[in-house]
C-alpha cells in the first residue's frame, strides 16, 4: 500500500503560481510513476503531469511551459509547480502512484490516490 497526501492547493489569480505537494508513505517512492490529474466541476479527471522512476517527464499540452513536475526521493514527495496559472486550471489536483516502467495518462492505470486538493483561479 501506498498513501498520498496533497497539499499547497489554494485561492489565486489568474497569472499567479502556487506549488502543491504530495507526500508519499509506505512501499518504496522511488519505485512508483508518480503523476497528477486534475477534475474540474462536471467533467471527467484528466491527467496533468507526471514523472518516472528516471526523471522523465510527461505533460499534457494544455500545461506545457507552465506547469513543472518534481520528485525528491529522499523526501518521498512530488511536486507541481504551477505558473501563469488560468481560470481554466481551477480543478482538484490529485496525486497519483503506480509501478510502472513507463509513464501512462490513464486514470486507471494508476493504483494510489490522495484525497485531492482544491486550485481555484479567480480573474
Amino acid at each position: 500500500q501506498v498513501q498520498l497526501v496533497e497539499s499547497g492547493g489554494g485561492l489565486v489569480q489568474a497569472g499567479g503560481s502556487l506549488r502543491l505537494s504530495c507526500a508519499a508513505s509506505g512501499r518504496t517512492f522511488s519505485n512508483y510513476v508518480m503523476a497528477w490529474f486534475r477534475q474540474a466541476p462536471g467533467k471527467e479527471r484528466e491527467f496533468v503531469a507526471a514523472i518516472s522512476r528516471t526523471g522523465m517527464t510527461r505533460y499534457v499540452d494544455a500545461v506545457k511551459g507552465r506547469f513543472t513536475i518534481s520528485r525528491d526521493n529522499a523526501k518521498n514527495t512530488v511536486y507541481l509547480q504551477m505558473n501563469s496559472l488560468k481560470r481554466e486550471d481551477t480543478a482538484v489536483y490529485y496525486c497519483a502512484a503506480e509501478s510502472s516502467l513507463i509513464i501512462r495518462t490513464a486514470p486507471t492505470m494508476y493504483d494510489y490516490w490522495g484525497q485531492g486538493t482544491q486550485v481555484t483561479v479567480s480573474s
